[in-house]
């Protein structure tokens, strides 16, 4: 289950921020195990978020973690679909939050979660919202701007300029974090797709002979990671 979304930069965080979103356990077999190829993005059967939404994210993340840079991008890593999963799960109608009111839309942000939305809802809301603030700023849907133009639009979210209503105002937060963790998690969760963004920055999965090995200093571990499930990189 997803934690409440934090207010992070949007970049800088991917090595700095590994260990607090890797989800971690002991792997179920000590043998290793290959996982099958998992079916393309466009061929991807979505299980909560719209054709017009999944466009979105699809183009949102690939701009947050974009493929061009030194390590796999979201697109690379199936970010995409860890958000659609998790959106159509628990996390998404917030089961285990507590939702009751009165809530306070225009509240500090200190005072955590005030929307009656839960996390589904405001992917909901918020994505022809921002689409709309999209068109009437630059001419064209979120997902049809140039990279550039994305970029831009995403620093405006982020700063507060777009304006959208108070109930949506969490919608930057769930966006970035979701995209972290959909990048770090273990890939039983739909993200981190063969275990990418672990072998970039040299995170050992779910190893459960790890011990010695935090203290030893600039020395490179000499395995892969290994998931929850026992497959290894």
């Amino acid at each position: 289950m997803t934690d409440l979304p934090g207010y992070p930069s949007r970049r800088g965080f991917l090595k700095a921020s590994a260990a607090g979103v890797a989800l971690s356990g002991l792997a179920a077999s000590a043998s290793a195990q290959e996982a099958p190829a998992p079916v393309s993005l466009d061929q991807y059967e979505r299980e909560y978020l719209s054709a017009h939404e999944w466009a979105f994210v699809m183009a949102a993340t690939a701009r947050l973690i974009p493929s061009e840079g030194d390590g796999p991008g979201a697109i690379e890593a199936r970010v995409p679909v860890f958000i659609d999963r998790q959106l159509a799960s628990d996390y998404g109608t917030a089961d285990d939050w507590y939702m009751e009111g009165p809530h306070d839309a225009a509240a500090e942000p200190a005072r955590g979660w005030q929307t009656p939305l839960t996390p589904a809802e405001v992917y909901r809301q918020a994505i022809p919202a921002f689409d709309a603030w999209c068109q009437e700023t630059h001419g064209a849907a979120f997902a049809d701007l140039s990279p550039e133009q994305q970029d831009a639009s995403l620093t405006s979210l982020q700063n507060g300029d777009v304006a959208l209503a108070n109930e949506l105002r969490e919608f930057w937060g769930l966006l970035l974090s979701n995209t972290k963790e959909g990048y770090f998690a273990d890939p039983q969760y739909g993200g981190n797709a063969g275990m990418q963004s672990w072998v970039y920055i040299g995170f050992p999965g779910a190893r459960a002979a790890y011990r010695e090995w935090p203290e030893r200093h600039n020395v490179k571990y000499p395995l892969g990671p290994v998931s929850i499930s026992g497959e290894r990189a």
